[in-house]
Parts: C-alpha cells; structure tokens; sequence
C-alpha cells in the first residue's frame, strides 16, 4: 500500500474564461509542470478537449473516467483509437450507466471490449493522458457528452499527480472485474489513507442518568 505523495503547486498556473474558444484555442500550448484552468460555457466537449491534447502529446495511453457518456463521443474515441492516436484506452462509468443507457452501454462494449470498461459507484470526471513525454491530468465537471453550460476544466502536467490517477484507475481495473456492476466504492487498496480518522474514546452513560425528553414548551389553547 502506498501513500499519496504531496503535490506541488504547479511552477505556473493560468486561470481563463472561455466563452466563444475552441478546445485548442482554450488550452493553448502544454508546458511541463503547468496548470491551465478553464471556465466554459460548454462550447466545446470533452473529447473536443482530448483531441487537443492528443495533438500536442502524439499517442498516447489514455484513461477516462465520467458519470455517464453518449454513443457519439464514445465513437469519436473509437475513431481517435484507429488512427493511432489512443495507444490504450480504459473507461470508468457510473454503475447507473447500464441501467440509464442500456444501448450506448453495449455500443461501448463493443467499441472498446469489455476489458476496456468498468461500471462502479462513482460521480469522478478525470482523463489521464501519458505517453514518453508528457503526464497530462484532466479534471472537469463535463460528461462525456455534449455540454452546453457553463463548465470547468483544468489541464495539469505533472507526473506525480499523472501517477496518483494512474493508480486510481489500476486499482479499479484490478478490484472490479469485467461486466461486472459494482454497488460498492471500490476500495482503491493500494492508496494509503491519507488522514486517518482519528478514534473518539468517551465513557459509557450510566443508566440512571437517562430520563425520558422533557418538553420544554407548551401549546396556549384558544
């Protein structure tokens, strides 16, 4: 088990609004050891986000987790899988996501493999893309799906931070197994607990000092 390691507070963090922007536009170019943060007004998708991405990186691995997914987006990853520019894809679903969309939950399936995919209890929307030269983290409010309202994204460079996710990702695809449908969190059991919850001791209450709730107020009759 290991414990997360502190990260550093990026050498360089811009802050954007972005009403009209393209993807590629909006994250501009990546720089090592920078954080770009994003306000949105849904303009662009997160699959627009990772094509950008791609195109500065070049191939590479690639890991999503969303709460729920449309089947154009899902082709869309299919398409960037056959052009080489995804060397390995995973997707995390919310478990809900068969039950919701039964249709784009087989599609996905099927696009991908069902080694490719895990459906567990989870409302985390990350992108982890790595290859040789670069260890991009995404966090964001979008779904992987059209989102025409107002959205956040931020774009990290940094491999500490690329390999905390990196084992988020490896501990579900370990702990839950394919086609399976998870009601539990998984435990994500090679992360150590960072804060331990701190135990409270207090003595026991005698009997004879429980009574019975007292009211203190009455209600006046008219």
């Amino acid at each position: 088990m290991t414990r997360p390691k502190s990260i550093r507070k990026p050498a360089k963090r811009d802050v954007k609004m972005a009403r009209y922007s393209s993807a590629r536009e909006a994250i501009g170019t990546l720089e090592k050891g920078t954080d770009t943060f994003i306000l949105t007004y849904g303009q662009f998708s997160l699959i627009d986000a990772l094509c950008a991405i791609l195109d500065q990186t070049g191939p590479a691995d690639v890991t999503i987790s969303t709460w729920t997914a449309a089947n154009a987006h899902l082709e869309r990853s299919a398409d960037l899988m056959a052009s080489a520019s995804i060397k390995s894809f995973r997707l995390i679903v919310d478990r809900s996501f068969e039950g919701r969309q039964p249709e784009y939950a087989y599609h996905m399936r099927q696009l991908f493999g069902p080694g490719c995919v895990r459906a567990i209890r989870t409302h985390a929307k990350f992108m982890l893309i790595r290859n040789e030269r670069f260890d991009v983290v995404v966090r964001t409010s979008m779904n992987l799906n059209e989102n025409p309202r107002l959205e956040n994204i931020e774009i990290s460079e940094d491999r500490a931070f690329a390999e905390f996710f990196q084992t988020v990702a490896d501990d579900v695809f370990r702990e839950v197994g394919e086609g399976e449908n998870k009601s539990d969190i998984p435990g994500l059991d090679s992360i150590q607990e960072t804060l331990a919850f701190p135990e409270i001791k207090a003595p026991a209450i005698p009997q004879e000092n429980l009574h019975e709730p007292q009211a203190t107020h009455t209600l006046a009759r008219s």
